[in-house]
């Protein structure tokens, strides 16, 4: 199975470093020196890993063969793509990799069908899924635990508790209408006791 690990950034120095945009939990295992990497677009690639540091909070890698400015700047944008052993976990028992939340059902705690998982959005501050409900429309899920209480990989779902209109904007519609409508009931009786 292939992961996409990070995303080459722009060149750094005048040696053939880049910048990475890293998209694994486990970046010392992924993008550590000796790996060998597949890329896309394909053509760029596969490249090895051979020296890595971090310098002002951002991984720089070196890869073999690229010596100078113009080949690292060249690889911008280019996706490092790990080959995966399907049955490997992550160490962390509350991690999970990409492809094994691709495709679970999302539900709400009391069984409310939301929808299911087609895309796993990494934001530099938090991770989304992807949602399509069953009328082919699409909702933006915060992977954060006070929203997604349960990933089951067993039953294939997560299970969410979502704060009013995430998953549904006319909560707050109604909600509204509701406080109105009570609003304007209080109008008509206050009115109606003067007369």
């Amino acid at each position: 199975m292939q992961l996409v690990v990070a995303r080459v950034g722009r060149a750094h120095g005048i040696k053939g470093e880049v910048t990475v945009e890293v998209r694994t939990d486990e970046p010392e295992l992924r993008l550590g020196p000796g790996a060998v990497l597949l890329t896309d677009p394909a053509s760029a690639g596969p490249l090895t890993i051979e020296t890595g540091r971090v310098h002002s909070g951002r991984l720089l890698l070196r890869f073999a063969g690229v010596r100078d400015r113009n080949a690292a700047e060249a690889l911008r944008n280019t996706l490092l793509i790990a080959e995966v052993d399907p049955d490997q976990q992550p160490e962390d028992p509350d991690e999970y990799y990409d492809h094994q939340l691709m495709d679970l059902d999302v539900v709400t705690k009391d069984g409310t069908e939301v929808g299911r998982i087609t895309e796993i959005s990494h934001l530099p501050s938090q991770d989304l899924f992807v949602v399509e409900r069953p009328d082919g429309t699409e909702v933006l899920i915060p992977f954060v635990e006070e929203i997604v209480t349960e990933i089951d990989l067993e039953e294939q779902r997560a299970v969410i508790d979502p704060p009013p209109g995430l998953i549904d904007d006319r909560a707050e519609i109604d909600s509204s209408r509701d406080t109105e409508d009570a609003s304007a009931k209080n109008d008509e009786d206050s009115s109606g006791a003067d007369a």
